[in-house]
Formats: structure tokens, sequence, C-alpha cells
């Protein structure tokens, strides 16, 4: 219950975070769609009408990124018991669109300024505006960028990365504009399609990011090693193997763990390091393990500490073997059993048939059990 409540007060401090920046983002682009409009339309130059267009949309995205803070933030119920932080998934997809949408319109626009230019008129004042713009677009870019991060929030740091983006668009436009002034040559139309590729290239990379996270992508190693350090610090630990975590949304992680214990330990001593190991990972990393196996490990027995060497060095000969962990060996009732990590550049039932047969042939008396296990942390 504990964990829960603290789940419940994480959760509603990040949100109101990510709300309270995403209401700044909205309200200095909003700010900024004004002034770039104004400028645009004063002086003719089709670069500025779409980076007013562009902070448009980027308040857009801030307004998505808070109903999806809003509706990731909801509380379990009956249908969702994990909750529905994954929603916020779905908005950072959706402000990756938005760039992308930017991207593409920019790009359309400034081909078809190449194909009939239009001679633009830019005023002091409008090179003031447009400067002031830009320090402005960097600073929320940062600030943004650097509320994502601190939050988790995928969506926050794609409009950051966004602004910063934008930033550039304007300064590229800056530049125009005084090479135009100075020079008499309107550069904005081609620069406009240079800036379009980026904000393009940014909308597609941010779209596959949020994919892998839909998707599920392999845990971070330095994560793993974490949780398996916090693990193995417990006493009776000997090893912790087959982490695998579930992510149900921005800092909602639950995971589940093998643990290796001495043969010797009783049931209570069991169910006491178990709930320890639960409580310090959570604590420590926020994840919650709603599950913890437990292999036995063999501590006075000399045979099955012999045999499981040879079984060892036996597994361990194939590439495709990456560890073998939680071998026990029982030489009354002549039984053995251990998991191993197969690549994924081999058939698993033909990994398992390989090595059925090779430690068969060497314990023929022993009925052997081998669990295969996925490659799915690194190890």
């Amino acid at each position: 219950m504990k964990e829960q409540n603290d789940i419940a007060l994480l959760a509603a401090n990040r949100e109101k975070a990510i709300v309270k920046t995403s209401i700044v983002g909205i309200a200095v682009n909003i700010l900024l769609v004004g002034f770039k409009a104004f400028v645009g339309l004063v002086s003719n130059s089709i670069a500025v009408i779409l980076d007013a267009v562009n902070n448009l949309s980027d308040a857009l995205s801030s307004v998505v990124t808070i109903i999806g803070a809003k509706l990731g933030a909801k509380q379990p119920d009956k249908k969702h018991p994990l909750g529905y932080g994954r929603i916020e998934y779905l908005s950072s997809m959706i402000v990756a669109a938005l760039v992308l949408y930017a991207g593409i319109t920019a790009l359309v626009e400034s081909v078809k300024k190449i194909i009939h230019p239009e001679t633009a008129d830019y005023s002091t004042v409008s090179i003031i505006i447009i400067s002031v713009a830009i320090v402005v677009k960097l600073l929320l870019g940062l600030y943004v960028k650097k509320q994502g991060k601190k939050v988790n929030s995928g969506a926050l740091a794609a409009s950051g990365l966004d602004a910063l983006f934008d930033a550039i668009l304007s300064s590229s436009v800056l530049a125009s504009a005084i090479v135009y002034l100075i020079w008499g040559v309107s550069l904005e139309a081609y620069v406009g399609v240079i800036i379009a590729g980026f904000i393009i290239k940014a909308g597609i990379e941010m779209m596959i990011e949020t994919l892998n996270d839909i998707i599920g992508k392999r845990e971070d190693a330095e994560a793993t090693k974490k949780l398996k350090e916090i693990i193995c610090s417990q006493d009776g630990v000997l090893g912790a193997y087959d982490v695998t975590l579930f992510n149900y949304g921005p800092n909602r992680n639950y995971g589940s763990v093998h643990i290796e214990l001495p043969d010797t330990l009783s049931v209570d001593d069991v169910d006491r390091i178990t709930r320890k190991i639960q409580t310090d990972v959570f604590h420590k990393t926020g994840v919650i393990l709603t599950g913890i196996g437990v292999y036995s490990y063999n501590t006075s027995d000399d045979e099955a500490a012999g045999m499981r060497n040879t079984v060892q060095k036996t597994v361990m000969a194939h590439d495709w073997a990456l560890q073998m962990h939680g071998f026990y060996a029982d030489t009354e009732k002549k039984t053995i059993r251990f998991d191993v990590v197969v690549s994924f550049d081999i058939d698993r039932n033909e990994a398992m048939g390989t090595l059925h047969g090779e430690i068969s042939a060497l314990y023929p008396e022993y009925d052997v059990l081998i669990v295969p296990d996925a490659d799915v942390t690194d190890l």
C-alpha cells in the first residue's frame, strides 16, 4: 500500500510539472505567433509567416502534452489496473506528427517560393522582432527540454527539441533578411528548404523513439546493473537473473526477477529476503517487483558442485549460449535443472535439443530439465 501511495504522489507532482511547463510554452508561443505573423504580413516574407505557423503548431503540441499528462495520471481502475500512463506515449506520437507536419509544410511552401519568388521587404523593426523571437525560443526550448528530462516526459522533451529547431529556423530567417538587406540577394526560400529537412528528420526520429517505447525495447544496461546490485547486496542472495521490466508509462515500471539462494534456507527466510528486496528496489529505483522467483543453490553436495562445473563448461562452449544459471542437481532423486540465456541468433528449440542431448550423454542416469531464457537485458 505504501508503494502505491508513493507512486500516486510522484505521479501527481510529475503531472503538475508537465502542465506548468506546457502552459508556459503555450503562452510564449501564442505571443510569438502574433509578432511573427505581423512581421511576415508587413514584410511579405513567406519564411516569417511559416515560422509563425510553426509556433502555432508548438502551442498545439503543448495542449496535446497537457491532455496526455492529465489522462495518463488517472488512477488505476477495474478496467486498467496498472493505470493509464501509456497514454502519454500516444501524446508524444501526436507531438512528433505535428513536428513532421510542420516540416513538410515548410518544405512545400519554400519550394513554391523558389519556383515563384516574391520580393521581401524587411524593416529595422522586423529585424529586431525576429532577433528577440530567436532568444525567447532558444530559452523556451532549453527550459522545456530540461523539464522533459527531469520528469521523464517524452512529449515535453520532444516539444523542447522542436523549440530549439524553431530557434535555428528563425536564425536562418534572420540571416536571410540580413543578406537581403546588405546584398539584395533573397535566400530565404532556399534556407527554408534546408531547415525543413532538419525539422522533418527530427519529427521522424521522435516518432521512431516513441514507437520503440510503445513496442517495448531492451532495458538500459546501467539500470539493469543497478537493479541486480541492489538485489545481490541482500544477505543470502548469491545471484540475480532473468530481470524483466514492464513499462506502463513514464516512471511506471513493474518487474520480475529470479534470485539464487542457498538450499539451506527455510520458507520463512525466503519470504523475509524477498520482501526486503521488493522494498529496497522500489525506494532506490522506483521499480515495483511483482514477482521474485527462487533458484536453489547446492551448498553441501560436493558431487553436485563438480557436476555444475562440468555442465557449465559444456553449455558455454556454444557461442549462442550467453549465460547459465539456476543450476541444481539432486543426486538422490537423480535430477538436474538449470536455465540458459540463448542468443537470438539460433532457434531456441534447436539449442535446447543440442544441450539436452549433450548433458544427457554426460549423465544418462539423470532426468535433465533445461529452461531457455531470452536475451532481453544486457548480462
